[in-house]
């Protein structure tokens, strides 16, 4: 299956005489080598499914009401709650055609735990891994869950924690794999406490090779309930939908947990050991002092002479409005979006070099995904160096239509590589892997001088209908978090480039997706919708984040201070820069002739100014306008202004632009979520 979804498994297996499914996955130029490999057994398949394959489509928790399945695509209602993927089909005890985790290859394996270590700081899984076969070689992943304790908010019947794979195994030989994660990870959003907790009781670890083989390994052991961090509530609900609620509920189980349960290892976590961090949220940004004397560059601030803030602080606002817009005139008819780049045909869109000439700031260019890097691999200049077009921008993108060479023209190619698409990339569960994916594109963004590549999306397979899950990882947080700082660390391992993690957030459906109001709990939120963004912006920080068009709880998320400042940035530490999808401060409606009955309209610049949504894109005159007139007449402070072109500019001053640029990632000190030793 050539596939990068979910189908209806259901059917296939109806087919007689098929004992074998092979996942292909869209794996980019070497596809067609890749599988012929496998089935003439030259590599060993061994991945593993990010998703969980239902029986029936009407067994995923979201089916009847997702989407346009319920007549309505304004408003969708996440009454699922935290119960996505296997926390549904666990809890709730739905079998499924393929678990979460689930994968063959041409051989089996043993795994035996040998020990499992905890204490207030770390939860440690050490377990063997042996091939049992007697002809293919093989890879297995050892996946360690957690069982947190159900106390004033419910708990799914478990959760992963930590996973890591094994190297290539011969048949009889083994290797020993240690896993480890932060205590603190398993903590919960207690929306009364407006605080992560971690509830008193029993924490059962378990390990296994997919979410319905895991055994018990160990109980940890909490007796008091302690919060890791206390912050406050951020997403209000405007219209609360009911959620699940596993009350009555038998949860999936198997013979013999129980008698795991009591013969498990018992390990005590000191309570008090448990400090509480406690967010300190930003306020409004107050105007910079005015540098006084000579006008400021490029070369003054990267000497020393003076800050980034002095330059700002020389900034009219009409120059500042230009910095936090694109350089492209809004999005009509006739443009092709995602395509809206002067500097590179194909590329995605512009930052402003209006301060090149007088302060040496260049522009940057920043290019689209997600399977490699998004250019128009063939097109034709004249003369004077202007692209020459076929007549329809949506063809030439897509190199469609032959175009003649003028007299005195020149033809160019800039052909990239076609890497993995995500949702197959997770499948490997191979950080490794896609950590040198990432570096592939990050050594084609240096050759056309890309400073931003516009992925990884990273949204959750909520439902199998969202037409992005290609793109995205999983339905599953931590795998979604891990590979998208796995791909950051390798585009960002290069000088002056980075990456833009997307959609923030919330973007799981494609009907209305630009004016959808997505429903949704302040703990579903944060427990499965945001907690793979946080990772990846603590664990790699990339350079950028791009908003999501859709709405959260009434507001859009590229005017949601809470989600982009107080989220991402007071209680994350995300020190890059923000940046819209394209067109999302722009009436949008007719580009792509919508039929549906809008409710909601988009965002607005001033808007995304104020919710510190930096850089707009790909920019437009009425975006521009509309920022000059809002501190014109007040309802802008000019230093909400200036903090937006600040985070620009200090991004493109660490750009590839520069001969003294660094990988961006350097300047930070940054953690694991997961660990993973082999010995």
């Amino acid at each position: 299956m050539n596939i990068a979804n979910l189908v209806d498994t259901t059917e296939l297996k109806k087919i007689k005489g098929l004992n074998a499914i092979l996942l292909a996955g869209q794996a980019g130029n070497a596809t067609g080598n890749i599988v012929a490999d496998v089935v003439l057994g030259k590599s060993i398949p061994s991945g593993k499914l990010t998703d969980t394959w239902a029986a029936s489509y009407e067994d995923y928790p979201s089916s009847e009401n997702f989407s346009h399945n319920n007549g309505d695509t304004n408003d969708e209602y996440y009454s699922d709650g935290i119960y996505v993927g296997y926390r549904y089909f666990d809890t709730f005890n739905v079998t499924p055609n393929y678990c979460f985790g689930y994968g063959k290859g041409y051989t089996d394996f043993e795994t035996e735990v040998r020990d499992v270590k905890a204490d207030d700081k770390n939860v440690t899984v050490t377990a063997s891994v042996k091939n049992i076969g007697d002809t293919f070689a093989g890879k297995e992943v050892v996946q360690v869950y957690y069982s947190a304790p159900d106390g004033t908010i419910e708990k799914p019947y478990q959760e992963l924690g930590g996973f890591g794979k094994s190297d290539l195994l011969s048949p009889g030989e083994s290797q020993t794999i240690t896993i480890s994660f932060p205590t603190r990870s398993m903590a919960s959003y207690d929306e009364k406490k407006a605080a992560w907790v971690l509830e008193a009781g029993t924490y059962y670890i378990r390990v296994g090779n997919s979410s319905r083989t895991t055994k018990v390994a160990a109980a940890l052991n909490l007796k008091e309930t302690v919060v890791t961090v206390q912050g406050k509530n951020l997403f209000p609900a405007d219209d609360a939908p009911q959620e699940l609620s596993k009350a009555g509920v038998t949860p999936y189980s198997y013979e013999g947990e129980a008698e795991e349960k009591a013969a498990a290892k018992q390990i005590e976590i000191c309570s008090k050991c448990i400090k509480t961090e406690t967010v300190i949220y930003s306020g409004t940004p107050e105007a910079f002092p005015v540098y006084e004397g000579e006008k400021l560059t490029a070369a003054d601030v990267k000497s020393g002479k003076a800050t980034l803030k002095d330059l700002v602080s020389q900034l009219t606002v009409e120059e500042m409005a230009t910095v936090c817009n694109g350089t492209a005139d809004g999005l009509g008819q006739e443009g092709f979006i995602g395509s809206s780049s002067d500097m590179a045909p194909g590329a995605a869109g512009d930052t402003t070099s209006i301060l090149l000439a007088d302060r040496g700031i260049y522009n940057t260019i920043l290019a689209d995904g997600p399977a490699g890097l998004r250019l128009i691999p063939h097109f034709v200049v004249d003369a004077d160096g202007k692209m020459v077009s076929s007549g329809n921008p949506l063809e030439d993108a897509f190199n469609k239509n032959e175009i003649e060479v003028p007299e005195g023209g020149t033809e160019y190619f800039q052909y990239c590589t076609a890497i993995p698409v995500a949702a197959l990339l997770a499948q490997s569960w191979n950080m490794d892997l896609i950590q040198k994916c990432g570096d592939i594109v990050g050594k084609e963004m240096e050759e056309f001088h890309i400073s931003v590549w516009l992925a990884p999306g990273m949204n959750i397979h909520r439902n199998p209908l969202c037409g992005r899950n290609f793109e995205y990882y999983s339905e599953d947080p931590l795998v979604a978090g891990l590979c998208a700082a796995a791909d950051t660390r390798g585009i960002q391992s290069h000088a002056g480039i980075g990456t833009s993690i997307k959609h923030f957030a919330a973007n799981n459906q494609e009907d209305n997706r630009m004016y959808v109001n997505e429903h949704i709990s302040e703990r579903a939120m944060r427990e499965i919708y945001l907690k793979g963004f946080e990772i990846a912006v603590k664990t790699a920080q990339p350079m950028t984040i791009m908003s999501s068009y859709n709405l959260v709880n009434g507001v859009h998320t590229a005017n949601s201070h809470d989600l982009l400042t107080a989220a991402a940035r007071d209680e994350w530490g995300f020190a890059g820069y923000v940046m819209t999808d394209w067109g999302t401060s722009e009436d949008m409606s007719g580009l792509f002739a919508y039929k549906y009955n809008l409710k909601y309209g988009h965002s607005t610049s001033r808007e995304c100014v104020l919710a510190g949504n930096d850089l707009q894109m790909p920019g437009q005159k009425g975006n521009r306008q509309e920022i000059v007139a809002s501190v014109a007449d007040g309802t802008l402070p000019l230093g909400q202004l200036q903090t937006c072109a600040y985070r620009i500019l200090n991004v493109v001053l660490q750009s590839l632009a520069y001969d003294d640029c660094k990988p961006y990632g350097d300047q930070f000190d940054l953690a694991e979520a997961v660990t993973v030793t082999k010995a």
